[in-house]
């Protein structure tokens, strides 16, 4: 069959995204991605380290951060992505800054990173005060609250399971679990961490039962990146992305614009309740 009325392929816009050697989600990342973006992904090099601090601070050094890039660079993406949050919160919020410095140094290009955008996302949702579910161990879920707390956001409550590998394989039942511990009191949103946990599926549900904005590591930096390029990411039901699945909002009510193009109506209220 000839499909060279087709034209070939079309333009491509696309996300490089830098993660660590351990990450095994790259499909949940391609949930969240529009047709006309493409993901282009790199590993940092393998370490013989599980999850822990010492490993977040391996997997963000500049260098390292460096070479991830220049292996994107013939890809041509549009803005550059590292997708950890433990490895972009563990040098606290200038550490994070200085990351974004050191990819858009070398790739010429935009850059986030999972922590920085997780701060964007609750600037977004308006959220000050959090509860917060980690695979962590207790030390890497501290240093998360650390960093929120330099940033001005409280941790009211939280859950983690102690772990330093295998995080892909928690099934979306203990997700769930921890976030029902996690939250009590006064809470504005949930936030669960680390690109390695899958939490595409589980986002609605959690959002129905909780009555609240419930944002994770990589729906943000997926967001996050989308944003920069003028275009939204892919979340049915999904509160970050889609303003118009908070309760109290109108069906009718337009979603907000990304990042970078001209505003439009805006939307009457609803608020959580």
């Amino acid at each position: 069959m000839d499909v060279s009325f087709l034209g070939g392929p079309h333009p491509q816009r696309g996300v490089g995204v830098v993660a660590p050697f351990d990450f095994a989600l790259d499909r949940e990342l391609w949930r969240w991605i529009p047709d006309e973006i493409s993901l282009h992904l790199t590993r940092t090099p393998y370490v013989p380290v599980e999850v822990s601090l010492d490993l977040a601070r391996l997997v963000s050094e500049h260098e390292t951060l460096a070479e991830a890039v220049r292996a994107l660079t013939a890809a041509e993406p549009d803005v550059l992505a590292y997708a950890c949050t433990s490895g972009s919160f563990v040098g606290g919020t200038a550490g994070e800054r200085a990351m974004c410095e050191a990819m858009s140094r070398e790739g010429a290009v935009g850059s986030v990173t999972t922590s920085g955008a997780l701060l964007e996302a609750l600037e977004e949702l308006g959220a000050r005060r959090i509860a917060l579910v980690t695979p962590y161990t207790w030390s890497v879920t501290q240093a998360l609250e650390d960093y929120l707390a330099e940033a001005g956001v409280a941790v009211t409550g939280r859950a983690y399971l102690g772990l330093t590998r295998h995080i892909w394989k928690v099934p979306y039942r203990d997700v769930a679990d921890m976030a029902r511990r996690a939250v009590h009191g006064s809470v504005d949103a949930l936030f669960i961490s680390c690109t390695n946990l899958a939490t595409y599926d589980i986002i609605p549900q959690l959002e129905a039962e909780l009555r609240m904005p419930v944002i994770s590591a990589n729906q943000v930096t997926m967001w996050s990146a989308l944003r920069r390029l003028g275009t939204r990411a892919v979340g049915p039901y999904q509160a970050l992305i889609d303003p118009s699945a908070r309760p109290g909002a109108s069906a009718l009510d337009p979603p907000a614009p990304p990042q970078g193009l001209p505003e439009g109506p805006s939307a009457e209220g609803g608020g959580w309740t």
